[in-house]
């Protein structure tokens, strides 16, 4: 974004400037360069809500289906996790509820907390920042820019999603309810990421905290749902507002004036912060660095990038294996083959062993899809570190660029090792603990072996950095389709060649006799090939190409 537009017109002589001066001129300009960014939020949530409304009439076309899925979404709480509580799954608004709201409100938090820190810290670690207060530019004017643009992205998301929902089937009522809970869910994180903004060093920083907050809040919300916690751990919550609405079904407005305050709260606490602290620095201090740099190889600088998120991401992982490991304790009331788990689990069909592997395989796949999520950053951040000019100068010592990718790529296969120790671990001892009649040795072994499948995913992201980094986001892709498919597929009653996309889907239940490792070693092709050719885009490309 040129700083000319902020700083083409000087103040009349006797004009006082306040802190907001300018800012008017440079949301105008800011949303003709930056709107776009916003663009991907607001059609992921309004495609999530629009297909929800289109699918669920051609997937589940009787009242017995419906009711099957009723059932298996009821008896499963590893989906309560990340839905939340299905209200009414007979109908397509309640359908449309129970599958967007917790996801597409999650969405619009990720959207706000991105605009927000982009107009704000990025701005002052890029230098633009400076430009831009070199003219007629108030000191609070990028902040209310910054704020202004994730409060009209909040609002584009929820007319959007809605209008368009209601055009393809959804009733009036619930769904303009359904984006007014997306639309103050973003609001609020807007006022969360302008806090944070004030606090971290950096922009990393900065961002760390607003997505360490939102992703803690929303494991928080599920796991009080799932447990059916007492009602006071729902409302400390403001994810759990978003959750009290119940569109489809009570459809009570009242809970959204919660998250409207709270925001009006957070934003004034931001500009309070805003005023007290040092241009390029946030209010916490960075300790000072080494006398002399000791990443003195590629290895050591990508260990020295991702050490603070690699340590954050562990205590993560060590708060997950305890949230997952209480629900395979859960399992012991539910493993009747009668049961609706059976349905959701084994088709109906299958033995208390077979009920208990397949459950544990479940849960540890899902923390085996979030394990893959820091590596995917690892190897997004070797495209930000490319596009800020700072492996150009890397590259221009003795360090080639296989072994400068190849050090970021072998970290990024490295952490989801030690995730999957930490949280098997914790699920292995949980589980060996209870009446599953399972051992602690066999529950870790399970763990470690979804390792591989992540390994696949991770490569996605390693073909897209390295072969087409201008789709950087596609590094995505392995994740959201993984996730989706194992935590709904079973449940919708998907067919297998669809199941088998996601690697997880392969991996082998050596709780159970005879294990079948010929899947796993087909996926581990995959991750071989798409490595092979992300090395080799990365070293034929242009580097820091838009």
């Amino acid at each position: 974004m040129s700083a000319s537009p902020a700083t083409a017109s000087a103040p009349r002589a006797g004009r006082r400037e306040s802190a907001t001066t300018g800012a008017p001129l440079l949301l105008r300009t800011s949303l003709k360069h930056d709107g776009r960014l916003m663009a991907p939020w607001v059609l992921l949530v309004t495609v999530l809500s629009v297909s929800s409304v289109i699918a669920y009439p051609l997937v589940f076309p009787d009242q017995a289906d419906r009711m099957g899925l009723q059932q298996a979404v009821e008896a499963n709480p590893a989906i309560g996790l990340i839905f939340g509580p299905p209200t009414d799954l007979l109908t397509t608004d309640g359908f449309n509820a129970w599958r967007t709201l917790a996801l597409g409100g999650f969405l619009a938090a990720m959207g706000a907390i991105f605009t927000v820190t982009r107009a704000t810290r990025v701005q002052e670690d890029s230098g633009q920042a400076e430009l831009l207060a070199s003219g007629v530019l108030g000191r609070s004017s990028r902040l209310l820019t910054g704020v202004a643009m994730a409060l009209i992205a909040g609002v584009v998301t929820g007319v959007v999603a809605a209008s368009l929902t209601v055009l393809f089937g959804g009733t009036a009522e619930a769904s303009w309810l359904l984006a007014g809970t997306w639309t103050v869910t973003g609001w609020v994180f807007a006022g969360i990421a302008a806090v944070a903004a004030q606090i971290g060093a950096d922009a990393r920083t900065s961002t760390a905290l607003s997505i360490s907050t939102l992703g803690t809040l929303f494991i928080l919300r599920g796991f009080a749902y799932s447990v059916e916690a007492p009602e006071w751990t729902i409302w400390i919550n403001p994810l759990g507002w978003m959750q009290e609405p119940q569109p489809a079904a009570d459809n009570l407005w009242w809970p959204l004036a919660l998250g409207v305050a709270l925001t009006v709260v957070l934003l004034a606490v931001a500009f309070k912060l805003e005023g007290s602290r040092d241009f390029g620095q946030g209010l916490i201090k960075p300790g000072p660095g080494p006398d002399r740099g000791r990443a003195r190889s590629p290895w050591g600088l990508a260990w020295r990038l991702s050490k603070g998120s690699a340590m954050t991401w562990t205590i993560a992982f060590v708060m997950l294996g305890f949230v997952f490991g209480y629900f395979a304790t859960s399992i012991v009331d539910l493993i009747d083959p009668d049961s609706p788990m059976a349905a959701a689990l084994a088709g109906g069909s299958g033995s208390a062993d077979v009920l208990v592997a397949s459950f544990l395989v479940m849960i540890l796949s899902m923390i085996g899809i979030f394990a893959a999520i820091p590596s995917v950053q690892v190897m997004l951040r070797v495209r930000s570190e490319e596009m800020e000019d700072r492996v150009e100068p890397v590259m221009a010592g003795a360090v080639a660029r296989p072994r400068y990718y190849g050090a970021n790529v072998l970290l990024a296969f490295a952490l989801p090792v030690l995730y999957m120790a930490v949280a098997g671990v914790i699920v292995a001892f949980l589980a060996s603990r209870s009446d599953l009649g399972v051992e602690f040795g066999e529950v870790g072994f399970q763990a470690m072996t979804i390792v591989p499948a992540i390994w696949t995913l991770i490569a996605v992201s390693i073909f897209v950095v390295g072969a087409r980094p201008k789709v950087a986001v596609a590094a995505w892709a392995g994740v959201v389709v993984t996730f989706v498919l194992t935590l709904l597929g079973p449940s919708f009653g998907l067919d297998d060649w669809v199941l088998g996309i996601s690697p997880v889907w392969h991996v082998p239940d050596i709780l159970l006799p005879d294990p079948d490792w010929t899947g796993l070693m087909w996926v581990s092709l995959f991750t071989l090939g798409f490595t092979a050719i992300g090395f080799a885009g990365f070293r034929r490309r242009d580097l820091a190409v838009e």
